[in-house]
């Protein structure tokens, strides 16, 4: 896995972060700061970049978590083949199926020789967008 690590406390809105074995995006963060020994809560909610589903993760500040390295690439499209897609990598030239995107803005676009930008976290890719 490609992960590096942090500490829960210094996560922002729009990182990313790994939650039960999920890349996720951050989108809600709230630090509550305790009594007199305890230490400062956070409480993290973040939608999974594959799933699109809604997770939550609560611990002390100082909690090391696993942040994902993304690699950001642009492939070219070489055919829509139902519920998958065949890609081409624009720099190694490798090719490779990704499932097609959930949201339907981009899947109707996609059609042989359209260029898309895709994500691949944690041996999984997904197109991104359009380019």
């Amino acid at each position: 896995m490609t992960v590096e690590y942090g500490e829960l406390g210094d996560l922002k809105e729009g990182s990313y972060v790994v939650i039960d074995g999920e890349p996720c995006r951050v989108v809600d963060v709230s630090k509550a700061k305790t009594g007199k020994h305890g230490s400062a809560k956070v409480h993290l909610v973040a939608i999974g970049l594959f799933t699109g589903s809604r997770k939550t993760v609560t611990g002390p500040s100082d909690q090391r978590i696993e942040i994902p390295i993304i690699d950001k690439r642009v492939a070219q499209v070489i055919a829509v083949l139902g519920d998958r897609v065949q890609l081409m990598d624009l720099e190694s030239y490798e090719t490779f199926e990704v499932d097609m995107p959930k949201d339907e803005s981009i899947a109707s676009k996609l059609s042989p020789g359209t260029e898309v930008e895709y994500w691949s976290a944690l041996g999984k890719r997904f197109i991104y967008r359009i380019r």
